[in-house]
């Protein structure tokens, strides 16, 4: 262990890991139900290279999980905290053929992970070092002695089920050329969570010998090399995998712009540049542990949406055809179901250059599409979850003044997104009846009711901002439909059939999803969705149970009540009452407390989920990551403040979990937050100053953040 510790820090000083890279502690949320991984990426990169230890299965969704031993190779594509397995694009393993029987396993203590830098060493004495570029993924080998050999896999792929009768492959097509001995390019085509192609090409730096197909199954449609090497003195092989989502020429040329040499070090040096320039934005005053899980989090939120566009700005489509991406900025990776609840709000402060780009993609593959897209993995669609969230994320940009994309073509998107039918949104359905009967959809009939009435809200705000009146008025009718599904006796929203019956019988502590249905809620429970439309009605919400006293006293019960066996599967993880901090429906709830007459109590449970659910260890992250929207709340929830409503550019204040933090803003300016009497018990506040000015409202709001200027908490522990 000794050992480890000191190559860690010598690691440290070799690649000037500075400021606050040194506290990204890469291994956190890989243990358990985290989905993160340890492999080197760049801020918003194509290309993530890294261990895969299983090529199926909900513990491998990112191809890694902490507790393995074993190691199937080192794939150049993953996803950070999914839900389901996707990518794990180009599997390379290195052997030494002496000790074939040890390829597949490697020592633990040898793994070394830091920010654009990942290494181990295998049992069978060959160390592998992995770095990469935003389009380029870098392998350097090191082996025992000359003799080498590595394994190309092309077959392989991450993917969620996996059925040992049925072994369909997940590559269906593919067309692979050894142009030489010292280069492999091609393209694959899969069919997983999406349908999709990527091109790559192969080189490495030494030529190798000798070539031979290892044998294939009959639902292989990729082949699988073993190459054999003569390496030199130092027994090094180094190897570049590029990759592009256009053509085989694209990934060359992505290749010989970021890579044209064979300088490891200079490669991986530069990967923790551009993360320096991110990490740096923010400085906080905070301990040791408290800065590993904060800048971690920092480091999980600016890995995706990823960048599929090549180096010239092309990339592939949604209807499989070849664009010219604005800015050379094409984005995927859009766990939008997730991110447009913290993570996007947070990009806007801390990565504003990037939104535009984001924006425009929407636009784009909804010109291809014919509607905003939902969930993308290499520019295609999934189609995973409910809603169609990409309206607020686009009425957010807009709000905070982002002007990079045309506002008219914007709402277009956003009313032909919500008035002309597509997979999970029966617009006709949902009109004839101002709700989501579960006769006619018994899938997730109530969550998929209440999340589209935010995406009307939304359509309405957009609307009512550009001047047209008409699509305003009739959005907002359909922001309130919620209303037609709430049960004055039970007080909860639930199921109702064509004819207003209610669904029976009713358990609002049982959670459901598409895995168990029939049910009405996604992913969640009655208690849990019941808070959806106070993202943007609070007021109508406090109405329907009779005002401000039972809206707290609801609240409490959330927080209170107990459930019998919860299931885990389900999001139930992180349990304070029904409050479940592994999912996302729950992560605007603790802030609602601000329009409660007890607005001490949500600053209460913030600070006990910062505190317990969040650890500076490989299990330090409860519920899945979610391409940085558990890390977004975490980030937030520090500094003081989350948006309860994601698009209207308010961020309600909770209570800041740090002495002092201050964001070194994209305008020159910089924002401070403050804290006076700050200790681990004064976790309350009740004045807030900006600027020395006493705030009088519950929120800040983005320009006011963007304005610069110290923001001051006062901090009691009563």
């Amino acid at each position: 262990m000794r050992r480890k510790l000191l190559f860690i820090l010598c690691l440290i000083g070799y690649y000037g890991l500075s400021q606050n890279a040194k506290f990204v502690n890469v291994f956190i949320g890989t243990d358990g139900t985290g989905h993160t991984f340890p492999g080197p990426s760049m801020p918003f990169g194509m290309v993530q290279p890294g261990m895969d230890n299983k090529a199926y299965g909900w513990n491998h969704t990112s191809g890694y999980q902490y507790k393995d031993t074993l190691v199937l190779g080192f794939s150049q594509t993953r996803f950070s905290g999914t839900g389901i397995n996707e990518m794990g694009d180009v599997l390379l393993l290195p052997i030494n053929q002496k000790k074939e029987n040890l390829k597949n396993s490697y020592y633990k203590t040898t793994e070394v992970g830091v920010v654009g830098y990942y290494a181990v060493t295998k049992k069978d004495d060959v160390k592998v070092e992995l770095t990469c570029s935003e389009r380029v993924a870098f392998h350097k080998y090191t082996f025992p002695n000359k003799e080498a050999t590595v394994l190309v896999d092309l077959q392989h792929g991450l993917r969620f089920v996996f059925d040992e009768n049925n072994q369909k492959g997940l590559v269906v097509d593919s067309d692979v050329t050894i142009e030489n001995n010292s280069t492999i390019s091609g393209y694959c085509s899969t069919q997983n969570w999406v349908n999709r192609k990527y091109f790559f090409t192969i080189t490495f730096d030494h030529p190798f010998s000798n070539s031979r197909l290892v044998n294939k199954k009959d639902s292989d449609k990729a082949p699988k090399y073993l190459l054999d090497f003569l390496l030199n003195e130092n027994k090094v092989l180094n190897v570049k995998i590029a990759l592009s989502s256009v053509s085989v020429e694209g990934a060359k040329n992505n290749l010989q712009t970021e890579i044209p040499d064979w300088d490891f070090d200079r490669v991986a040096n530069k990967n923790k540049e551009a993360w320096d320039v991110y990490l740096n934005r923010i400085a906080i005053v905070a301990s040791q542990k408290q800065k590993e899980i904060f800048y971690t989090a920092l480091y999980h939120l600016f890995l995706q949406p990823s960048n599929i566009a090549d180096v010239d700005g092309k990339y592939r489509g949604a209807d499989d055809k070849i664009g010219v991406a604005p800015a050379k900025a094409y984005y995927s990776t859009l766990s939008i179901w997730d991110i447009y609840r913290g993570a996007f709000p947070l990009l806007q402060i801390l990565a504003p250059e990037k939104i535009n780009g984001i924006v425009n993609t929407l636009l784009l593959h909804h010109k291809a599409a014919g509607f905003l897209p939902i969930w993308t993995a290499w520019g295609q669609d999934n189609y995973c979850m409910i809603g169609n969230h990409a309206i607020p994320m686009i009425l957010l940009a807009y709000q905070n003044g982002f002007k990079g994309f045309n506002s008219n073509d914007a709402l277009n998107a956003m009313v032909e997104t919500a008035t002309i039918s597509h997979i999970n949104s029966d617009w006709q359905l949902y009109n004839q009846y101002g709700y989501y009967p579960f006769d006619k959809l018994d899938n997730e009939s109530v969550s998929r009711t209440l999340e589209s009435g935010y995406d009307d809200w939304c359509v309405s705000e957009m609307a009512k901002k550009l001047g047209n009146t008409d699509v305003a008025t009739a959005f907002s009718k359909r922001a309130v439909y919620y209303k037609n599904i709430y049960d004055a006796q039970s007080t909860f929203f639930r199921g109702k059939d064509t004819k207003g019956n209610w669904r029976t019988p009713f358990n609002p502590l049982q959670a459901t999803s598409p895995l168990n249905n029939p049910g009405d809620y996604t992913e969640a429970n009655a208690w849990q969705y019941f808070w959806t439309p106070a993202q943007h009605d609070v007021i109508g919400v406090s109405k329907l149970l009779g005002g401000k006293e039972n809206f707290t006293n609801k609240l409490n019960a959330f927080f209170t009540t107990q459930a019998e066996n919860p299931n885990k599967f389900l999001g139930q993880e992180a349990l304070i009452g029904q409050y479940a901090h592994g999912n996302e429906p729950s992560h605007h709830i603790t802030y609602l407390y601000a329009f409660s007459n007890e607005p001490k109590m949500g600053q209460k449970y913030i600070h006990k989920v910062i505190t317990e659910f969040h650890n500076n260890t490989p299990d330090g992250m409860i519920g899945n990551d979610d391409c940085g929207q558990m890390s977004a709340w975490y980030i937030l929830s520090t500094l003081g403040f989350y948006p309860v409503n994601p698009a209207n550019g308010e961020f309600v204040f909770g209570s800041p979990q740090v002495e002092k933090a201050t964001i070194h803003l994209s305008n020159g300016k910089s924002f401070e937050v403050r804290t006076k009497n700050f200790s681990g018990t004064a976790i309350f506040n009740t004045t807030r100053t900006l600027n020395n000015k006493t705030m009088n409202t519950p929120y800040i709001t983005y320009p006011e953040i963007m304005n610069g200027g110290v923001l001051t908490f006062e901090m009691t522990d009563r």
